[in-house]
C-alpha cells in the first residue's frame, strides 16, 4: 500500500515525531542531546523553520513548528537527520540505520488545539514517569516557554505571544495551563492524528485543509462504500 502523503501548508503549525528505529534508543549520553539540538537550530534557520516546542526523548523526538513554505519540515528532517546519524555511527562505531523510516506529523488548528500540543510535548517526560514535573527534565522547551530559560532555538507562536502582554505575563499565563492535565480523549486525538497523518482541529479545520489540498485530512470511515439502492432514494 502506497504512504500517503504529508500534509503541509506554509504558516500552519506542525507536530511531528520521529522514532529509533525498532523504537531503540536514539540518544545515548548528554552530548548527544547537545548535539541534536545544536544542529536542529542550525538546520532551522538553513530552512526558514520556526521551532516553537521540542522534547528529546531516549528513543524518540518530538517538534512542533512552522515555516513559510510547505516543504521546509521534511527538509529540516532529512538535513538534520543525516547529520546526527552520521555522528552516532561514528561516536559509538556503529552502521545501519537510527531512525524508523520517516517522521509522522499532523497539522494543528492554532485555535483551541495548539497549546495543547505544546503542552502535550512538554509532558512526554512526565506522562512516562521519568520526571515529576516537566521544568526537571533538561531536554524540552519548558524551560524556555515556561520559565524564561534562554535557548535560541524557541520562537514563540503568535498564539503563545496572545497569552499575555510581556514576556512575565505570558510564562505566568502558560504556567498555569500545566495546572490541570489534558484530558484523556485530547491526548488520544493528538496521538491519532499525528501517527495518521491528519489534521489536528475540528471539522471547519479538516474541511478548509481538505479544500487547500485537495485530499482528505481526517480518517475515512472504515468498510466498504454503500452501494447505491436499485430502488432509488
Amino acid at each position: 500500500m502506497p504512504r500517503r502523503p504529508r500534509l503541509t501548508l506554509p504558516h500552519v503549525p506542525l507536530h511531528l515525531i520521529q522514532r529509533g528505529n525498532n523504537r531503540q534508543a536514539c540518544f545515548f549520553a548528554d552530548e548527544d542531546y547537545r548535539a541534536y539540538l545544536d544542529w536542529l537550530l542550525d538546520a532551522a534557520r538553513k530552512t526558514d523553520c520556526r521551532i516553537h516546542a521540542y522534547v528529546l526523548m531516549t528513543n524518540h523526538v518530538h517538534l512542533l513548528l512552522s515555516s513559510d513554505h510547505a516543504d521546509a519540515p521534511g527538509l529540516l528532517m532529512k538535513t538534520l537527520g543525516q547529520r546526527y546519524v552520521q555522528y552516532i555511527n561514528r561516536t559509538y562505531r556503529r552502521t545501519g540505520t537510527l531512525w524508523e523510516g520517516r517522521f509522522r506529523s499532523s497539522l494543528v488548528q492554532q485555535e483551541g488545539y495548539f497549546l495543547a500540543c505544546q503542552r502535550y510535548i512538554e509532558l512526554n517526560p512526565v506522562r512516562v514517569r521519568m520526571v515529576e514535573h516537566p521544568g526537571d527534565y533538561r531536554w524540552s522547551s519548558y524551560r524556555t516557554n515556561a520559565q524564561g530559560e534562554e535557548d535560541a532555538l524557541i520562537q514563540a507562536h503568535a498564539v503563545y505571544t496572545a497569552l499575555g502582554a510581556n514576556t512575565a505575563e505570558r510564562q505566568a499565563a502558560y504556567r498555569d495551563l500545566f495546572q490541570s492535565e489534558l484530558a484523556p480523549g485530547l491526548v488520544d486525538e493528538i496521538r491519532a492524528a499525528l501517527h495518521g497523518s491528519y489534521a489536528l482541529g475540528d471539522a471547519r479545520f479538516a474541511q478548509e485543509l481538505q479544500r487547500t489540498l485537495g485530499r482528505r485530512a481526517i480518517p475515512g470511515i472504515p468498510g466498504r462504500p454503500k452501494l447505491p439502492s436499485l430502488h432509488g432514494v
